[in-house]
This record gives structure tokens, sequence and C-alpha cells, in this order.
């Protein structure tokens, strides 16, 4: 399998496919094929070809303004764990403090970005529906279907990843009422021009059904590994899909659901370690996980970036948490009235206390440690979530204390402090002490919003923001101006 390498400058092919883009602003008739304009059918003409759409998949969804930088910085900052330092308007100051209007900067680049992405595997699924017939040798390998299925499974696992995080930021959470609320418009064809903007939402509940659905078929035709570590991480594989499925599945409170899938890949007992595909395991030391190259097999599915491939001017992870002490720019200090605080839930012995780091008298999160040319990897999904995802289906979904569930939060737990051991008493201590764990385990990595939000619960104050119930038109963004000027079939949140 050749190695998809992520650098912007080696996808130009997309500049000439982007949205369907497989037309010609040129009319002379001396010049009917344009330079600058490729057909499906060329696009689609040979394998290095299709690999760079592919490449093209991958960089869209990990761009700075969606999966590549904010999208888990908007997921974070919006709850309670961190306070806005610098008052900056472009970097998240109105969705730090409920201010967001429609035509608020964040709310329509964010779902351009995403949507864009969408786009761009709608146009991949599509030219590989159309070109099938041609994948045939000489130009093609004779196996070349297997590689076409995996790529297929690729496009559909980005596209349902992309509706996913749309979800958790433009609709109500699906237990408000079983998912009956206004979702998403549901793209699902390849489109080149806007004659098809007018598109009515679809439920928070069927689009959830077309993320599984997504999911389901791309689990069939993925690897269960890749050659390399750095393709483990970054490439999606038959366990990124099972472990997506555990956290899409626990959105709906589907704890059922999630159990059956989590009980594909991880063992009964510990160590916990992948029993199928690839030999995703909790890392000794935390610090290790995010580390640079962070390729260890605890990250799932990570978005890499290089010093010539970076997520963008002021998207970065490390620039957002990082003091300038250290490299970055400091917009948010983690903040001290919240779980950093607590010492009896998070023990000064726990070794995560490692990415707080102090300077100038505030609290910054250092989990993130490369400065400019900022190469730290976007993480999206790690093993540690699976099996707190686990952990919290089993205890939601068996009455008293659950002994794997149990087990399971102190394989995470006890790796950053060997000094404490859960022993939960009910049920309700249980779910308290997974749901604390998932705070400090995954801070600042786009959870703690979403965690909040699929239980319906407040998001609560933090500095001089009020709380946020359920009920508040705030708890979810407003529909983009840009959508609702283009579509005459949106509606407003």
């Amino acid at each position: 399998m050749k190695k998809i390498s992520y650098i912007n400058s080696k996808t130009a092919l997309m500049a000439f496919v982007f949205g369907l883009g497989l037309f010609s602003c040129q009319t002379d008739k001396l010049n009917p094929v344009p330079q600058t304009t490729l057909s499906d059918k060329v696009v689609f003409s040979s394998p290095a070809r299709i690999t760079q759409m592919v490449e093209g998949m991958y960089s869209s969804v990990k761009s700075g303004n969606f999966l590549g930088g904010r999208y888990l910085i908007y997921n974070d900052v919006r709850a309670d764990q961190f306070l806005n330092r610098l008052t900056n308007g472009v970097t998240g100051l109105q969705t730090w403090n409920y201010t967001l209007v429609e035509s608020s900067n964040e709310v329509n680049t964010l779902w351009n970005a995403a949507y864009a992405a969408i786009n761009q595997c709608n146009v991949f699924l599509k030219g590989m529906t159309d070109n099938a017939a041609s994948f045939a040798p000489p130009t093609f390998p004779a196996t070349y279907s297997t590689t076409a299925a995996q790529y297929v499974a690729e496009a559909k696992f980005l596209r349902a990843l992309s509706y996913f995080c749309l979800l958790q930021l433009y609709a109500k959470p699906y237990v408000n009422s079983i998912g009956a609320d206004p979702g998403l418009p549901l793209r699902l064809q390849a489109e080149s021009n806007s004659s098809n903007n007018a598109l009515a939402r679809s439920s928070v509940a069927e689009v959830y059904s077309q993320i599984l659905s997504d999911l389901d078929a791309a689990e069939t035709d993925l690897p269960t590994n890749y050659s390399t570590d750095l393709l483990n991480t970054t490439r999606v594989h038959a366990n990124t899909v099972i472990s997506l499925k555990t956290r899409v599945k626990l959105a709906m409170a589907d704890y059922a659901g999630v159990i059956t899938e989590a009980n594909k890949i991880v063992p009964v007992s510990a160590p916990f370690t992948a029993k199928s595909g690839v030999a995703n395991q909790l890392q000794a030391s935390f610090t290790s996980v995010f580390a640079p190259p962070q390729t260890t097999k605890e990250s799932v599915f990570s978005l890499p970036f290089t010093s010539t491939d970076q997520p963008g001017t002021q998207n970065q992870l490390a620039y957002y948490y990082l003091p300038s002490a250290s490299g970055g720019n400091g917009e948010y200090t983690v903040n001290g009235s919240g779980i950093v605080s607590n010492v009896t839930s998070w023990p000064l012995t726990d070794s995560r206390r490692s990415q707080i780091t102090t300077s100038g008298g505030a609290q910054y999160l250092a989990k993130f440690p490369t400065p400019s040319p900022w190469t730290d990897k976007a993480p999206v999904m790690r093993w540690s979530e699976v099996l707190l995802n686990l952990a919290e289906a089993r205890a939601r979904t068996n009455a008293g204390v659950d002994a794997q569930a149990v087990a399971l939060l102190n394989a995470v737990h006890k790796r950053s402090d060997a000094t404490t051991t859960f022993a939960p008493l009910t049920q309700a201590e249980l779910i308290n002490n997974i749901m604390t764990e998932r705070t400090i385990e995954f801070l600042g990595e786009g959870l703690r919003s979403i965690d909040l939000m699929r239980q319906n619960a407040t998001i609560p104050a933090k500095g001089s923001v009020s709380a946020v119930p359920s009920g508040d038109p705030n708890y979810v963004w407003p529909i983009p101006s840009g959508e609702l000027s283009t579509n005459p079939l949106m509606t407003r949140n």
C-alpha cells in the first residue's frame, strides 16, 4: 500500500476537483478542454490519481477550521474547564462566552469546512462508482477491486465522522427527544454547483442512522492494520471504525450497542489490549502518548501535520493552550476552579498533572507540546476512550457495581496514578467516577462539551460566564447565516 503523506502540496489535484469541480469556466471553442480542468474519467484514470483523491479527503477533514484544530478547541472551551485570557474575537471568544449569532465567524467557517469535507467524500464515492468498470488491467492491477473497496470504506468513515461532529454543535442531543429534533441537511450527492442547495433538515435520528450505515459498511472493507505505526495511527482501519461506533452509540445513549461494538475488540480482562487488528492498548506512561511523534498504539486515529503542512494560522492546538513562555499564545488558561483544583478526584500523585504548567501565575495545558511549526497531531480517538466508553455503558446498563466497568476504569486511572484504586459502592458512584475520569483524561481533546450534552446536562458556569442549561437557546450553535441565505428549506435552531 502506498503511504499517504497528507501534505497539501501533494494533493494539488484536488484544486481541480474540489466540490466536483469537474467543469470549466472557459468557453473558448478553440480550447474546449482547458489545461486547468480534469474530467472525472481523467481523475479516476489511474491508481496514482485515485490515491491523490484519497489524500484530498483526509486533507479536507484535517482542515485547521475543522478536525485539525478548531472543532476540538470549540468543544472544550465552550464547556467549563478553560478560561479565556485574551478576549480575542478570532480565537473562539464567542464560543467560550455563549454570544454566538448566525453570522459569527466560527459558526459559518466550521460548517463550511465540514460540509466541504463531506462533499469531497461524496465526490470520491460517485467517481468510484461511475468509473468502477475501468479499474482493470493493464492500467490497474488485477487486485485493485480490494483497494477500491478499502478507499470507498475510508470515504464513508470520513463522511460519517464529519456528520457526527456537526451534530454535536448544530443540533440538540439525541436524548432530548430520542432523535426527533431537527438535525442537518443530509447531503449525500456530489455537488458541483448550487442547484441542489434547497434541502430540508433531516431529523437527528435520521442523521445518526446515516452515520451508522456508513460506519457499518466501512467496517467490512477496511484492513485490520497497516505496515507502520504512523499509518496505524493516521489511516482508518477496522478498529478505528469500531471505536468510533462506541462514541456514536454512547452519544445516542445506546448502551447495549456500545457494549456490542466494544466487545469486538476489547478483552474481558486486563490489560485490555485489542484482541483483533491493530494491537491498540494503553501506554504505560500517559505522557508518552503526546510526546512526538505521537504514534503509539493508544492513538486509534489522529490527524498529522508537518512543518510544510500545518493547521493554519490560529488553528493550532498548542497555539491556544501553551503559554507564551513555551512558544504558544496562551489564548486559554485551565480553569483553576474546575477539575484541576479537585485534588480528591484528581490526586496530586496523578502523572497527568504534568500536562498542567504554570506560567505568570496562571495554569496552562501542555498536553500538546510542540510550538511553531505546530506539528502536534490532532487526536480524534484514543484507546482510553474506547475503554471508558465500554465502562460507562456497562455501568449504566447493569444494576449495582459492574465488575468489568470498575476494572476498565482502574486500568485507565492507575496507569497515571498507581496509588488510587476505585472501589465504588453504588452504581451512581461508579458512573460519577467514570465521568470524572473522562474529564481528566481527555482535557483539551474536544470531548468535554460532548460528554455534557449527550446527557442533556447543564454546562457548568465558569469565570464570568453563567451556566447553560439544556433548554437555553445557546445550548446548541445557531445555524449559519450562510446556509440560511442559500438554502430556502433550512430552518433556524
